[in-house]
């Protein structure tokens, strides 16, 4: 039996898929039941798997600069939407966007040879305290940088994820942190499910060339904001 593969193009797809089935879950399904915050598991897989395509997508690019650009772009793009759709203050937080592009300057920073070990360390750090106020903030910017740290090594990368992945959850079960929903959050597991995915990654673009290769910049910020449109309408 012929092993499945994905290319990135399909990668995009099913995050794609995975966030807007989460944002909607978020914002009409109450997290009061069980049922409600089972439907919020699949959805965690979208931003590793961001994550893991931002790193894969540093080493494929041939215009890094454009790259940075674009996200940068984006996530002031996305600003508005985001916190409009999850009803937060123009300065209380922001959406992804700004936390893959601070993980792609960070990733890049670590790859340049022509920087000191010691100031590598000071820029991840001030990317990571830059995302603090992102959706998935720190974490996601750690996971791009070992994503692109190891490579073509799977294990360390999956190994490296799980333990960034419980700098996360942790803290939430022996009550530490911001975190003040009164709700379970076994959900946040649902993370690792993302590793089931990435591993059947194959290294190649895919069809769809750079038109469906970008299509999660624009659905993103889009979705939230027809979402906020049919919240406010039912």
């Amino acid at each position: 039996m012929k092993r499945i593969q994905l290319s990135s193009n399909e990668l995009k797809i099913i995050a794609v898929i995975a966030m807007v089935f989460d944002h909607f879950v978020g914002g009409f399904v109450s997290a009061d039941s069980t049922f409600g915050l089972l439907l919020r598991c699949p959805g965690r897989i979208a931003a590793p798997i961001m994550c893991y395509l931002i790193s894969e997508g540093y080493f494929h690019t041939k215009n890094l600069n454009k790259y940075i650009s674009r996200l940068f772009i984006f996530s002031l793009i996305s600003h508005v939407p985001y916190n409009l759709y999850f009803n937060l203050g123009f300065f209380q937080a922001t959406s992804v966007m700004w936390s893959l592009c601070l993980g792609l300057i960070a990733l890049a920073s670590v790859n340049n040879e022509e920087i000191p070990i010691l100031f590598k360390i000071c820029i991840v750090g001030v990317c990571c305290l830059l995302a603090v106020r992102a959706n998935w903030n720190y974490i996601a910017v750690l996971w791009i940088v070992f994503f692109g740290i190891f490579r073509g090594d799977r294990k360390k990368q999956f190994i490296a994820f799980t333990l960034i992945a419980l700098i996360e959850i942790i803290p939430i079960y022996i009550g530490i942190g911001p975190v003040k929903e009164s709700y379970p959050h076994f959900y946040r597991f649902g993370i690792f499910l993302a590793l089931l995915i990435i591993r059947l990654y194959n290294g190649e673009k895919g069809k769809g060339g750079k038109n469906l290769s970008r299509l999660f910049y624009i659905v993103y910020p889009l979705h939230l904001l027809l979402l906020y449109i049919i919240r406010i309408i039912i």
